[in-house]
């Protein structure tokens, strides 16, 4: 991405890696762009009861069974691709659907790496275990670092046992030495994708890691907002987002206690972060102003514009006029944090996820039908392709927005100064459970 992006910001969909052809079927999801901008409150007329049942059938027949009753070929992959990102935002599992999931992996290898791409994002999605011969085939013999990546993903999380971390550690390793390191992409891929097996016997006390960091003190990133997002390891629980102003005191509420929403950082994949599609990674976003999405499943609440290291220049990210370096290394970027956390891996993801192309992961609310995911942990927030979500209700009677804390994280960054400063995403633990304020206090005031 260009450095001057940051001159323009654009009204971002979700991760800019997936194809044009995708964004806009997302947007044909719904009946029409039905949503007024200028009304009090903002309206999505396509959250109307009967206009969500129309808009359900619509994905079921026109892009799922239609497009996968086409053959398989050349001419129809994209086709394939659009139905099988369908069925990842519906969760859509069907018995005749196996068939010809199996029938493409029959014809993968003479298929593009962006059709063998979708197939796995789909699997990975919703699918645990069905496909682990099939992912295991690929695995073994692909090429190409990202395919490779996401079989070895599929088989960590189909067994999660020593004895095959260990397994598939060995064979990533061996991949890596024999045909990807001398290509920089591929090598930060199974860099990431070798960081945490190398790393999953060890103790992770993320608290303590947090406060030896002293990540909430007003010394860090000094005369910048701040927005917290704090996640749990286990995205299928919603994490929080709160606001630090530019003089490092905390955006407060109406009773006077620091404000607060939940938000969360899971994708629809729940993928690793440092892939494509896959969950918001950790590290630092630079806010990069507010913008109005043209996406109809974001809708008409105002989103906050962020930037990863790669997708525009060590100058802007770092907001120092002095820097004239034009490559990014680790190091430029390892300045915005804490000393403590300098060498703590893990918030090194947006410098790194941006380096293997993840692009255009924004802050936003959403017009997505929240019971596609009743029973999840995280209902009725909804996961999108990596960005970060709060809440919003739209009335199922006139489309009128009931309830947005997307539009309170909005007035608080307001409130605070601006969208001129950071975000910092990063998880403190693995309790299965949401991220509540009240146990973050204790850090938040040392």
């Amino acid at each position: 991405m260009a450095a001057s992006l940051h001159r323009n910001p654009v009204n971002r969909i979700h991760n800019g890696s997936i194809t044009a052809r995708l964004q806009i079927m997302f947007c044909t999801f719904f009946i029409a762009l039905q949503f007024n901008v200028s009304a009090q409150p903002p309206v999505f007329k396509d959250a109307i009861a009967a206009n969500r049942s129309k808009t359900y059938n619509n994905i079921a027949k026109n892009i799922i069974t239609k497009n996968l009753s086409l053959p398989l070929t050349d001419s129809t992959e994209e086709n394939w691709q659009d139905a099988f990102y369908a069925m990842e935002v519906l969760q859509y599992k069907q018995p005749w659907v196996l068939q010809k999931i199996k029938k493409a992996f029959i014809s993968l290898e003479k298929t593009s790496v962006s059709f063998q791409r979708s197939l796995m994002e789909l699997v990975y999605t919703n699918y645990k275990t069905e496909f682990t011969n099939d992912v295991n085939k690929i695995f073994l013999s692909t090429k190409n670092a990202k395919v490779f990546a996401m079989c070895a993903e599929y088989l960590l999380k189909a067994n999660y046992s020593k004895n095959n971390i260990d397994k598939i550690g060995s064979i990533v390793y061996n991949k890596k030495v024999t045909e990807f390191e001398n290509n920089e992409t591929a090598a930060y891929i199974i860099y990431e994708l070798l960081s945490p097996i190398m790393q999953q016997a060890e103790k992770n006390d993320y608290k303590q890691k947090l406060q030896a960091a002293k990540l909430f003190n007003k010394i860090l990133l000094p005369n910048n907002t701040i927005i917290y997002s704090i996640q749990r390891k286990n995205r299928n629980y919603p994490g929080i987002a709160f606001v630090r102003d530019s003089t490092g005191n905390f955006v407060k509420d109406s009773t006077g206690n620091i404000f607060s929403v939940p938000q969360l950082a899971r994708s629809i994949t729940n993928l690793p972060g440092y892939l494509t599609n896959g969950n918001t990674p950790q590290g630092i976003f630079r806010m990069n102003g507010f913008a109005v999405s043209k996406s109809a499943a974001i809708g008409p609440t105002e989103n906050i514009q962020l930037l990863m290291p790669h997708e525009t220049s060590p100058q802007y990210f770092l907001k120092d006029s002095n820097i004239t370096d034009t490559v990014w290394t680790k190091e430029l970027y390892q300045k915005l944090l804490p000393k403590a956390l300098q060498n703590y891996h893990p918030l090194l993801g947006t410098y790194y996820a941006s380096a293997i192309g993840r692009t255009e992961i924004i802050a936003h609310g959403t017009t997505v039908d929240p019971d596609y995911y009743r029973g999840q942990t995280y209902y009725p927030l909804t996961p999108t392709q990596g960005c970060l979500c709060t809440k919003e209700i739209w009335s199922n009677i006139d489309g009128k927005r009931t309830e947005s804390n997307q539009q309170k994280l909005v007035d608080a960054v307001k409130k605070a100064g601006g969208a001129n400063g950071y975000v910092i995403v990063i998880e403190i633990d693995d309790q299965q459970k949401p991220v509540s304020i009240n146990e973050l206090l204790p850090y938040i005031k040392n």
